[in-house]
């Protein structure tokens, strides 16, 4: 650790700096005009370098390297005008959650588009013309092309400022940001707006790609890697703020840097690993940022639009038919080892899809009823896991483990929860995202309790559920004792109470109800039932990794709510199942499984905007209007 070293490593920073920048700005200015939480906007960054790729091996020596570049960013732009026209000006006025479901669809399509026309391999650009030695910096050896990078950043920014602070164009954007729903009242065409701001954060994003191309390899992983890290730099920032998005990516590349600087440390007698710090360093900053400043470093709270999304609608309880349906669907499971005597694989698919639906209603408790969106609920299905893993190792019989860990769950939901319920909206889902990847980071590296990286095996089920057909019945019996306990609560007066303080938070702390309180039990009461989905997963599968925790399966939770429907009981139980199966055999009978399972969802959402079973009540309850019943 010597000063030129620090030197160098704050330079490498302010090079990672500009680069996070220039994808979390397109990402802010979309989020800020349109109110879409654009989960492709990663995919655009991943094309970007693709596109940069192969144009400065196919134009490099007509062009050059530099406008092979520019060129690359250009298309990216493009398509991304494409997208906005072609698919999300069709869910504008759809819920927000149902318009991320449609870019998270659109993140499997490209991805795997990328892998048909590109292969998997990781490819390799050249070096920048010009920029491909290094410069002498105290005694050290620094890049040329990360000193350019480095004056990138604020020249974009500045670019950004006067686009917005100084033509017209900047400011219809700014009032947008404001009030969209006035703008348009005065007669300004929003339409062409969107489409204008949307290919300019899909322009500056794929700018950010193609600028990484001498730096780093072209690799299928880079969308939803560099998705979460925008994520973080948007919401630090504050959301919609230019500025604060550049002052975000500065902190936290800054940080990153210092932890590499600083690497092992020994404190009071302990060796501290600063450098395994930069896994999670970011959600750490964005979780004490929300939790200090929930708006961000230079955000302001932000508006509802007036006609943005269809209101909550009541949860409505069953009728007879539907409990009619319940029973047989019942009576049919209990069935199903008997019809699976020669299909072992069919009970095994069966089990998933009984964890897959109990992990659903989990969620859908907390989103549906209490309006609390949360994007790191896999951390309480992998405490729930890796707590059954470690009960079993200490020697306890598998029984008590499997009754154990839910309690492990509810306990980290007990702690994360204090925190998540003094927000709203897309900060509470963006903190409950960073509390997620904090518990990943410490199972990923906690090589001497969890297994690290290769997580622990030989969690195995008790003797006399050895068998896949009695392991089953097991895991039937407590995912429907668990979906109705959780649909007792919900017509509760628990439930109605949740309910109120969703609708009129203001009205309900009128009345009496402790409207935080209530929200945090309900949080704690998702942990619990999480876990024990991720408990009964780790013993169907014997073994756990953190994979488990990633934010992949958070993802896949929300996916599942919100294919179902969200304002209906059975929605997610429906969606789990659906998106279960379909991940299941679409994966097993194609090389592009993503883009298919994606194309399956795009349609779906599509047809029905307010998920499979939402849909299908609303078209019933039409049909019953004009008299069909």
């Amino acid at each position: 650790m010597d000063f030129s070293g620090f030197i160098v490593q704050l330079l490498n920073g302010l090079a990672g700096a500009s680069s996070l920048f220039l994808v979390s700005a397109g990402l802010s200015l979309i989020f800020g005009v349109t109110r879409i939480v654009n989960f492709a906007h990663g995919s655009f960054f991943m094309l970007g370098i693709f596109m940069a790729y192969s144009l400065a091996a196919l134009l490099g020596q007509r062009l050059g390297f530099w406008p092979a570049l520019l060129l690359a960013a250009l298309a990216t732009g493009a398509l991304g005008a494409l997208v906005e026209v072609l698919l999300l000006r069709r869910i504008y006025r759809a819920p927000e959650l149902f318009q991320l479901l449609a870019t998270f669809a659109l993140v499997l399509i490209i991805k795997d588009a990328v892998l048909w026309f590109w292969g998997p391999e990781e490819l390799l650009g050249p070096r920048a013309p010009g920029l491909s030695g290094a410069v002498d910096i105290l005694g050290r050896q620094f890049p040329s092309y990360d000193l350019f990078l480095i004056v990138v950043g604020p020249v974009v920014l500045g670019l950004l400022w006067l686009l917005l602070e100084r033509t017209r164009w900047g400011t219809l954007v700014r009032a947008a940001t404001h009030d969209r729903e006035m703008l348009g009242a005065l007669g300004v065409r929003q339409a062409r707006l969107f489409t204008a701001v949307f290919a300019l954060g899909a322009l500056l994003a794929g700018l950010g790609g193609a600028l990484q191309l001498p730096r780093e390899p072209a690799t299928l992983d880079l969308d939803l890697n560099t998705i979460g890290a925008a994520f973080v730099v948007v919401v630090v920032g504050g959301m919609g703020s230019i500025p604060g998005a550049y002052l975000a990516a500065l902190l936290i590349a800054e940080l990153k840097a210092l932890c590499i600087w600083l690497g092992v440390v020994e404190l009071w007698g302990y060796s501290v690993s600063f450098s395994r710090l930069t896994l999670v360093v970011e959600f750490l900053v964005m979780a004490v940022v929300l939790v200090l400043r929930p708006w961000g470093l230079m955000g302001r709270p932000q508006g509802l639009g007036r006609a943005n999304a269809a209101p909550e609608a009541p949860l409505r309880a069953s009728g007879r038919w539907q409990r009619g349906a319940g029973a047989a669907l019942l009576a049919g499971l209990v069935l199903v080892p008997l019809f699976a005597a020669g299909s072992p694989y069919l009970t095994v698919l069966m089990i998933d899809l009984l964890i897959a639906a109990l992990f659903a209603a989990s969620l859908h408790f907390i989103m549906g009823p209490a309006g609390m969106h949360s994007f790191g609920h896999a951390a309480y299905f992998g405490l729930g896991a890796y707590a059954a893993a470690l009960l079993l190792r200490a020697g306890l019989a598998m029984e008590a483990a499997l009754a154990l860990a839910p309690v492990a769950a509810a306990a980290g939901a007990l702690l994360y929860g204090w925190f998540c319920v003094r927000l709203s909206g897309v900060y509470l889902a963006m903190l409950t995202l960073a509390f997620a990847q904090i518990t990943w980071a410490i199972c990923y590296q906690w090589d001497g309790v969890t297994g690290g990286s290769n997580g622990l095996t030989g969690v195995w089920p008790a003797p006399w559920l050895a068998g896949q057909r009695s392991y089953y019945y097991l895991t039937l019996a407590l995912v429907v004792a668990g979906l109705l306990l959780l649909r007792r609560m919900l017509f509760a007066p628990f439930g109605y109470a949740l309910r109120a303080g969703r609708d009129s938070a203001l009205r309900a702390e009128a009345i009496g109800i402790d409207v935080r309180r209530l929200q945090w039990t309900a949080f704690v009461i998702a942990g619990l039932w999480a876990g024990l989905s991720g408990a009964l997963f780790a013993f169907s599968k014997g073994s756990i990794s953190p994979e488990t925790l990633h934010v992949v399966r958070s993802v896949d939770g929300l996916v599942m709510v919100l294919l179902g429907g969200l304002q209906t009981l059975a929605g997610p139980v429906v969606g789990a199942v659906t998106f279960t199966w379909l991940h299941d055999t679409v994966a097993r009978n194609t090389d592009y499984w993503r883009a298919l399972l994606g194309a399956i969802m795009l349609a779906l959402v599509l047809l029905f905007p307010q998920g499979i079973v939402g849909g299908i009540r609303q078209g019933w309850d039409r049909w019953r209007a004009g008299g069909g019943a």
